[in-house]
């Protein structure tokens, strides 16, 4: 099973680049691999997206450390909305602890953090967790 759509919301180029490389190198989405350079456009988009209808990503692969709203501002506005099927959330990011990993379980759709850069084993098993959700 592949996924539908994948969301990336990073604001460095490279990681971004590499997790598309793994994505399409290992077959894993079918459709589309959203990409996002913060929060705030992310949320913009995907409000849009399901204003209209259309179906949110299978996952998101968020980084906590950008520019104009950051991971945890993201999550904080996306949990508000009204969904029908939550995304699947994996922080991935090259700076977390035990207090960002405490703050993230009070999100119910905060699956687990990956440390970057992420590696096709790590994303084998982001793809596994998100099969057996889905």
């Amino acid at each position: 099973m592949k996924l539908d759509t994948v969301c990336i919301i990073d604001d460095d180029p490279i990681c971004v680049y590499g997790t598309k490389i793994l994505l399409n190198h290992n077959n894993f989405v079918s459709a589309n691999i959203l990409i996002y350079e913060d929060g705030y456009e992310a949320l913009n988009s995907l409000t849009s997206l399901l204003k209209s209808g259309q179906q949110l990503p299978d996952i998101i692969l968020l980084d906590l450390n950008m520019p104009v709203m950051n991971g945890w501002e993201f999550l904080d506005k996306f949990q508000e909305l009204d969904f029908q099927k939550k995304p699947q959330v994996f922080i991935v990011s090259s700076h977390f602890g035990k207090a960002e990993i405490e703050k993230g379980r009070s999100y119910d759709m905060v699956r687990d953090f990956i440390s970057k850069p992420l590696i096709a084993k790590k994303l084998t098993d982001i793809i596994s967790m998100s099969k057996s959700v889905i």
